[in-house]
């Protein structure tokens, strides 16, 4: 696609976006949202994508898968400061550029989901080789973002990430909405990290950690995940194992793994035994390295 197509489909995606419109819902009457809904980008997206540098982003980013590319340019993600507060949003493309990240210290709200079946296995998923950040690593069951859309952002019980949460299991696994209600997620807790992928690429988020035990029907989508496996305890630590051996070439999600050394294996003991309501804690924000 020539540079001034993609420069005036994304322009057109921007006048669409630049004064976001919600619907009259309590949840963004709240005090929590009268001030940081009312701002708008930065910049404008075309503006920001149409060059790197001197650079044209067509050249740039010219081996991008094309579902990869739709998705970096489409989606909206919800910027947050350290507290959880929404103060803004941007492009995928832009929330991941780690110059971005560097400079603008940009933080923006995500997920990730441990789906367990009723072995109390957990659903493991190598990201697509043709994902931007982190491709053919091995995380948990589903890690993404809620959108700035009035559904995804409705901070009361956590429902917007929930809510984002069972969209993008569908998504990417081809889970069905009805083997995944939106009320049987259980959000644990929040980490807030940061990571780079690459020298252009990475993550900045505050990120919401949520269980869930269903027995589901699972059709990965090849755009966005190369291989699943469930584990159990004792497979898990010899994934982990060989990851920090440098085996096979495996590599683990760095958020997976942040998760996997400060909470996971105490959290599955409280599962198996019924007891995981008692180590919720959705107060504190672990900001971990």
């Amino acid at each position: 696609m020539a540079q001034s197509s993609i420069v005036a489909t994304l322009s057109r995606h921007f006048k669409r976006n630049i004064t976001p419109t919600l619907s009259a819902h309590s949840s963004f009457r709240s005090r929590s949202y009268s001030s940081s809904l009312s701002f708008r980008r930065k910049a404008p997206l075309s503006a920001s994508l149409s060059t790197m540098g001197e650079t044209p982003v067509a050249a740039v980013d010219a081996g991008m898968d094309a579902v990869q590319r739709r998705l970096m340019f489409d989606d909206e993600c919800i910027l947050v400061d350290e507290n959880d507060r929404a103060v803004g949003h941007e492009s995928k493309y832009n929330c991941h550029l780690w110059e971005k990240i560097e400079s603008e210290n940009w933080l923006h709200r995500a997920f990730s989901v441990f789906l367990f079946n009723s072995k109390h296995e957990l659903l493991l998923q190598q990201r697509s080789s043709t994902k931007v950040t982190f491709p053919l690593v091995w995380t948990n069951t589903c890690c993404s973002h809620p959108l700035y859309r009035e559904s995804e952002l409705i901070e009361e019980n956590a429902l917007g990430v929930r809510n984002a949460a069972q969209r993008k299991l569908l998504d990417e696994l081809g889970i069905p909405a009805q083997d995944v209600p939106v009320d049987q997620f259980t959000p644990l807790g929040r980490i807030l990290y940061k990571a780079p992928s690459d020298g252009k690429w990475g993550e900045h988020e505050l990120d919401y950690l949520l269980f869930i035990v269903r027995d589901v029907n699972v059709n990965p989508n090849p755009d966005e995940v190369a291989d699943i496996k469930y584990v159990n305890r004792d497979e898990l630590k010899e994934l982990l194992r060989k990851a920090d051996a440098g085996e096979e070439g495996l590599k683990l999600s760095p958020w997976f793994r942040l998760v996997v050394d400060n909470f996971l294996f105490k959290w599955w003991d409280h599962l198996e035994q019924g007891t995981l309501k008692g180590v919720i804690d959705m107060k504190t924000i672990h900001k971990l390295t």
